[in-house]
């Protein structure tokens, strides 16, 4: 019963996280005109500020000191942050250079990559019907790919960095909140030496821009901190193959937004890729209510099996009665 609770959080976290990270986009031009390390770097910042300030008022700090006695933790850890870094820096690049759409396309393949991550090192197993999806994907992969005339090198760095990410999150075991904020001290003073230095130089937006902007700097800690606990959270209790469904969510409302509110272009080609990722997610979204509702009725028929051995036999009647027998 406690892991079926665990899981259904985790559902509920990873359905939070998504559905933010969908609609994030909208965020980052409003960042302009800094560019995208000066928003990266103030992003490692602000974000340590936001979840020092959760665990401050939630007083979890015992977790520290056991963290620094475990060398292989630790390094996973700083692992842990390198990619979640570079998966940032990139992304933001993507969004205020025009590369909405190529950026959701990065987050339609990342559960292909996690699924596979989920075989070959954890060793989970696939059902049919979540192969030939996975098939159908990795196909509609290739046609955007050839659509784009080059290499999708923006979706692949955002794929394979984040995927990555999720993996090593599931081994540390650590709570959402915890992980985050072993990352951002680890990058914070990177992000502060390098802001320090930009305002040296005299190229900072922090405060050349007037306190709007640097409020909107500011909140950045709020926007990457809160999706990113939510995520941490659903790792640790749902498996890999099941957060490759839910990542759907994300480039879903990210493509809406790369077509509709930014007017990115959309060739057949594309239109033809991102036509086949619907029909992969469809195939996964049905087996997986098939799946549910399978796991249920065999519950109830336990449930159903048992009972029936735990109830006291009745005082045997000379007459027969329209109940089945028991043995």
């Amino acid at each position: 019963m406690k892991a079926q609770n665990d899981q259904r959080t985790g559902l509920l976290y990873g359905f939070a996280s998504y559905g933010m990270w969908g609609i994030v986009p909208l965020f980052w031009p409003l960042l302009q005109p800094a560019g995208a390390i000066e928003i990266l770097a103030h992003r490692m910042v602000w974000s340590l500020a936001v979840v020092g300030l959760a665990l401050l008022v939630l007083r979890r700090w015992g977790w520290m000191a056991e963290l620094l006695r475990q060398p292989r933790k630790l390094a996973l850890t700083a692992v842990a942050a390198a990619l979640v870094t570079v998966n940032w820096g990139v992304y933001i690049w993507a969004v205020n250079n025009g590369a909405v759409v190529e950026a959701s396309l990065g987050y339609f393949i990342n559960p292909l990559v996690t699924i596979a991550l989920g075989v070959l090192v954890l060793g989970e197993r696939l059902r049919r019907t979540q192969w030939a999806a996975v098939g159908i994907a990795v196909t509609a992969v290739l046609v955007l790919a050839v659509g784009y005339g080059r290499p999708p090198w923006i979706s692949l760095i955002l794929a394979v960095s984040f995927a990555l990410y999720g993996l090593i999150k599931k081994q540390l075991g650590m709570g959402g909140l915890e992980s985050l904020t072993a990352e951002t001290v680890i990058m914070f003073l990177p992000a502060l030496g390098y802001l320090l230095w930009l305002g040296s130089r005299g190229e900072s937006t922090f405060t050349a821009q007037g306190p709007g902007h640097a409020a909107l700097l500011a909140s950045a800690g709020l926007v990457t901190a809160i999706p990113l606990i939510c995520f941490g959270a659903a790792a640790i209790r749902v498996p890999l193959s099941t957060l490759g469904l839910l990542q759907y969510m994300a480039p879903v409302f990210q493509f809406g937004l790369g077509v509709l509110y930014f007017h990115e272009a959309m060739p057949p080609a594309r239109w033809a890729g991102f036509s086949l990722v619907w029909v992969a997610l469809s195939i996964l979204t049905w087996d997986a209510l098939r799946t549910a509702r399978r796991s249920r009725a065999l519950r109830l028929d336990a449930l159903s099996a048992h009972l029936p051995s735990s109830v006291p036999s009745p005082v045997p009647s000379p007459l027969p009665t329209p109940e089945r027998e028991t043995a």
